[in-house]
C-alpha cells in the first residue's frame, strides 16, 4: 500500500493547503470523524490524526464523514492517476453503479477489467487503501449525503438515486454511520428550495474542481461543435438533451467560479440515472484533472511553456457519450469543425428522436443511438460513401460491444481496439480515445492543426514522426499537450481573421 508520511500530512492539515484537498483525508480518533485537509474546524492534535488516501479508506477504518467540510464535495483525488489504469477503470465502473445491483460482485467487476478478483482487491488496497466494496459503499453514502445537503428531493428518491436497494437499507446505513436518520442531516437552508422529484423540478448538484479552470475555453470548444436541436451554449451555460435507458431528459451546466465548482441541473423522469449523468458531466468538463500539476510538468518543455502559461486552466473536453463522440470523430474526418457540425445536424434530423415539447431552451431531439444509426439509410448524408460505411460499421461494433469506448489496459490497446473497426484510422482512434475513453496520454499526431501549431511554436515544419518523437517528453499527459496546441492554433487563426 502507498504510505503517507504522517508528519508531512499533518503540516498540510495545519496550513489547510487546498492543493491537498481530495488527495488525502484525516480521521480524528477523539471524535471518530474524518475530514478534508481544508476543514474549518480547529486542527486536532497530531497523535489523534490518522491519514488516508481516500474517503473510502477512512470510512472503512470506522470514521464517519464530517458535517462541516463535507468530504463528498472534495475534488476528485488524482494521486493514483497514471499509476494503475486498472484502478482508474475500476473506479469509473463503480461510479457507473458497477457494484450496486443484486447481480453484481467484485468477481464480475474484475472480469470486466480483465484481472482476477484477488488482484483487483490488492490493487485497490495498494492505491486507495480500501477494497472495491468499501469504495462502492462510500460512493453511495457520500452521493446520498450530497443530495441531502444540496436538494429537497424526497427521501425515497435520494435512496434510489444513490444506489440503495431500498429505503429501509438507506435509513439503516445512515443510522449506523451517523447515529441519526438521513432527514436529520438536511441543512436548514435547503428548506427554501422547491421540493419535488427530479422529473418535476429538476435537481442541481455542485461538483468541485481544483482551480484554475478555463471556463471560456471549455465553452468555446462546446459552442463550436454544438449540434442544432441537441445542445447549445446559452450565455455562460451549456445545455443539452440526454437519453438514458430509453428515457429522455435534459441537463444544464453552469460555472460557479467563486465556489470552484460547476452546477449540474438535471431534469429526468428516472431518479436512478442521477449518478450516471453526474459522471458524464464530470468527464465532459474534466472535473477530476489537476491541471496545475499537469501544467507544471508540460511547461518543462520550452515549446509548450508559453502556451501553458497563457491558459493555465485549460482542460480536455470529453464526449457526453462514447458512441456519440465516435460518430462526431468520423464526421470530422478531413473536414472543418463547422462542416462536421452540419453533418451531425443532418444525422440527427435523419434518425434522432424527437423530445417532448417544452424541453429546456427549445431543444428538440436527442443524438441518435447506435441502433438508430445501424438501422438508418445514411445515403442522404452529404459525405463520401466510405465514411457513411464507417458510420454503419461503428454503430454495429458498438452494438456488439457495449464497452467499446471504455479504456483498455493501455492507450495502445485502446487505439488498437478502435482501429479494428472498418474506416477507423490512427487519427480517429486516438481522438476517440482522448475524448470518449478519457485516455490522458492519447495523441492524434497526424492532426493538421497539431502539426501547424507545433510548427509555429518551433519555427520549423515538423513531420508527424518528428512531433511524435517530441511528444515522448510529454507522457503521460500528451492529451493535455494536444489541447494546448489546438487552443493556441485556434487563437492564432482568430487573430489572423480579425486582423
Amino acid at each position: 500500500m502507498v504510505r503517507l508520511d504522517p508528519k508531512v500530512c499533518y503540516r498540510a492539515l495545519q496550513t489547510r493547503d487546498e492543493r491537498f484537498d481530495g488527495r488525502l483525508f484525516v480521521g480524528v480518533t477523539s471524535t471518530w470523524v474524518y475530514c478534508r485537509p481544508v476543514c474549518p474546524v480547529g486542527t486536532a492534535r497530531f497523535e489523534n490524526c490518522r491519514f488516508y488516501l481516500s474517503a473510502a479508506a477512512a470510512q472503512e477504518a470506522g470514521f464517519r464523514p464530517c458535517l462541516r467540510c463535507r468530504p463528498e464535495t472534495a475534488p476528485d483525488a488524482g494521486a493514483w492517476r497514471g499509476t494503475s489504469s486498472t484502478v482508474a477503470r475500476g473506479l469509473a465502473l463503480i461510479a457507473e453503479g458497477g457494484l450496486d445491483g443484486d447481480d453484481t460482485s467484485v468477481e464480475t467487476l474484475a472480469e470486466r477489467l480483465g484481472v482476477g478478483s484477488r488482484q483487483l482487491r490488492r490493487l485497490f488496497n495498494q492505491h486507495l487503501g480500501a477494497s472495491p466494496v468499501a469504495v462502492a459503499q462510500t460512493r453511495r453514502v457520500l452521493f446520498a449525503k450530497h443530495l441531502l445537503h444540496e436538494t429537497r428531493l424526497p427521501m425515497t428518491e435520494v435512496a434510489l438515486a444513490s444506489g440503495f436497494g431500498s429505503l429501509r437499507r438507506f435509513n439503516e446505513t445512515f443510522q449506523e454511520l451517523f447515529g441519526r436518520p438521513p432527514s436529520a442531516l438536511r441543512q436548514k437552508r435547503v428548506t427554501t428550495l422547491p421540493e419535488g422529484s427530479v422529473a418535476a423540478s429538476g435537481v442541481t448538484v455542485r461538483l468541485r474542481y481544483r482551480p484554475p479552470y478555463d471556463w471560456d475555453g471549455m465553452l468555446a470548444h462546446l459552442a463550436a461543435r454544438a449540434v442544432d436541436g441537441v445542445e447549445r451554449v446559452d450565455g455562460n451555460r451549456y445545455v443539452r438533451t440526454i437519453r438514458e435507458q430509453d428515457q429522455v431528459g435534459s441537463v444544464e451546466i453552469a460555472h460557479l467560479a467563486q465556489e470552484h465548482s460547476i452546477a449540474v441541473t438535471i431534469r429526468f423522469p428516472n431518479v436512478r440515472v442521477l449518478p450516471a449523468v453526474v459522471l458524464r458531466a464530470r468527464r465532459v468538463f474534466d472535473i477530476g484533472a489537476d491541471v496545475r500539476a499537469i501544467g507544471v510538468f508540460l511547461a518543462k518543455d520550452r515549446m509548450l511553456a508559453p502556451i501553458v502559461e497563457k491558459r493555465p486552466g485549460l482542460r480536455v473536453p470529453g464526449g457526453w457519450d462514447g458512441f456519440e463522440l465516435g460518430v462526431r470523430a468520423v464526421l470530422g474526418q478531413q473536414v472543418t469543425v463547422g462542416a462536421a457540425r452540419k453533418l451531425a445536424g443532418q444525422l440527427v434530423r435523419l434518425c434522432g428522436s424527437a423530445v417532448p415539447a417544452g424541453t429546456l431552451h427549445g431543444l428538440t431531439c436527442t443524438f441518435p443511438t447506435a441502433a438508430q444509426v445501424a438501422d438508418a439509410d445514411l445515403g442522404a448524408l452529404k459525405m463520401p460513401a466510405a465514411r457513411r460505411q464507417t458510420l454503419g460499421a461503428l454503430a454495429r461494433a458498438a452494438l456488439r460491444d457495449p464497452r467499446l469506448f471504455e479504456p483498455a489496459e493501455t492507450v495502445k490497446l485502446t487505439v488498437e481496439k478502435l482501429r479494428g473497426i472498418r474506416g477507423i484510422g490512427d487519427w480517429t482512434a486516438h481522438y476517440i480515445a482522448l475524448r470518449a475513453a478519457r485516455e490522458p496520454d492519447a495523441f492524434p499526431v497526424g492532426d493538421v492543426a497539431l502539426l501547424r501549431s507545433a510548427a509555429r511554436r518551433t519555427g520549423k515544419r515538423l513531420s508527424a514522426p518528428g512531433l511524435l518523437a517530441r511528444a515522448e517528453r510529454w507522457r503521460p499527459w500528451r492529451a493535455y499537450a494536444a489541447q494546448h496546441l489546438w487552443a493556441a492554433d485556434a487563437a492564432h487563426l482568430l487573430e489572423v481573421h480579425d486582423g
